[in-house]
């Protein structure tokens, strides 16, 4: 299999801590992106495909235009750079890209922020999530289009993040546009990737299409054929729900964006201020809630990660196994009055994790979310933990003041194993002898 060849790709300097794409597209944001062998993560958004790679200082990206489809990844995805040598580095490969691909990347990885202060902020909140997030560094909320990030939620319903790939996939490969096909040595995932013996390597020819529109799902017939290809009681849902964002857009044209948080805009579009935070919720996401469980297939954690992801309300907690288990766990929930996920308790949990982490409570909930897959539990090393004393001191008053670190080793995402140091101060009385 052939090495891959990024000398000609287009790069933005970044560090692992503020993006990790090999945490973030795996962590049950968005289902239709596909890494092959070579470690390129490629999709079809905006009329293009979009490929990536990365590694500890840069993010490796390339756009494929319909015209150009039928390449190898290992090709050069433009001509080699006119820009003069004296240019510096970091102009040149901003400049080199004439279209608004480095655009597309910035908004779709929601890069504004500064992470590893978001992380700092979390942390010094929450000693759970200081001990936790060291080894998931990196994860960002996406900045999805909402339909898209509507119906890949209808379809998490009692499912997995491996079948809700599939599922999505056979949605876009039935529905959507065809933007193009990528020959890369990627394993073949169902019977839309194709075969093709090369004389040094094996390859696959992938057709890549975009997310179809709501009207596109509104055709009669759409509900059977969905059900024909596995969806089960989900097919029902989503052609019913398509067929009602239909009718409302011809009221209101895009009227899934009318419910962004305007800090959060469209692609293209610049962020205006919204309204005042309070610990239940800004008024446009609690509207976004409403509005959004009107449709079908969608429940409140349904319309939680339709508001986090695919709307831009960082404030949006969705509740589900793996949160309800996080809750139980590490903040006393599963007890009294919240023993079960009652509506009630629902709303409790979002309200302890705003007021422990703010109007990202659900970008910080996400991380312990991803920390609490299996598909990650590989990236702590059990066992490892170890103690010890490293400075006693009697403060005069008959106490000992005592400071332990603990250390707890982790692998990251280069698969370095590294050590964190967690340092904890203990005050205990100070024993006596008797004379």
């Amino acid at each position: 299999m052939g090495a891959l060849n990024l000398a000609e790709w287009q790069k933005l300097p970044i560090s692992l801590s503020e993006l990790c794409i090999n945490t973030t597209l795996r962590c049950g944001q968005s289902f239709r992106w596909r890494k092959n062998d070579l470690g390129v993560w490629s999709i079809a958004l905006h009329n293009r495909i979009l490929s990536l790679h990365q590694d500890k200082e840069y993010l490796y990206y390339r756009s494929i235009r319909p015209s150009q489809s039928h390449i190898k990844l290992q090709a050069p995805p433009t001509p080699p750079s006119s820009k003069p040598p004296s240019l510096p580095e970091a102009e040149q490969e901003i400049e080199d890209d004439s279209d608004d691909t480095l655009e597309l990347i910035r908004h779709y990885f929601n890069l504004s922020p500064n992470l590893t202060d978001l992380y700092a902020q979390w942390s010094a909140n929450d000693a759970n999530f200081a001990r936790r997030a060291p080894a998931f560094t990196g994860i960002r909320i996406l900045q999805q289009d909402s339909w898209e990030c509507l119906v890949g939620f209808i379809c998490s319903s009692n499912n997995n993040i491996i079948r809700i790939s599939q599922m999505v996939h056979k949605l876009c490969n039935t529905y959507g546009p065809l933007i193009g096909h990528l020959k890369d040595p990627v394993v073949p995932t169902d019977e839309n990737t194709i075969k093709v013996e090369g004389e040094e390597e094996q390859e696959t020819i992938t057709p890549y299409h975009d997310f179809p529109t709501p009207q596109a799902l509104s055709v009669p017939g759409v509900e059977q054929t969905l059900r024909n290809l596995g969806f089960g009681y989900r097919a029902k849902y989503i052609a019913t729900t398509a067929r009602l964002v239909a009718a409302k857009e011809l009221v209101t044209p895009n009227w899934l964006d009318t419910l962004r948080n305007p800090e959060s805009p469209i692609l293209g579009t610049s962020p205006s201020p919204s309204d005042p935070f309070p610990p239940s919720g800004r008024p446009g996401y609690l509207h976004a809630h409403t509005s959004l469980l009107s449709l079908q297939g969608v429940g409140p954690k349904v319309a939680d990660c339709v508001c986090l992801m695919g709307l831009g309300w960082g404030e949006a907690v969705p509740v589900d196994t793996h949160v309800w288990q996080i809750a139980q766990r590490d903040y006393k929930f599963g007890k009294g009055k919240h023993a079960s996920l009652t509506k009630v308790t629902y709303d409790a949990i979002g309200a302890k994790f705003r007021a422990l982490w703010g109007k990202e409570a659900g970008w910080a909930q996400s991380i312990l979310f991803t920390a609490n897959l299996r598909a990650f539990s590989e990236r702590v090393v059990q066992g490892k933990k170890t103690e010890g004393v490293v400075k006693r001191e009697d403060d005069g008053d008959g106490e000992e003041e005592e400071e332990r670190v603990i250390k707890r080793e982790y692998v990251d995402e280069e698969e370095e194993t590294k050590v964190l140091e967690v340092k904890e101060k203990k005050t205990r009385a100070k024993r006596r002898r008797r004379n």
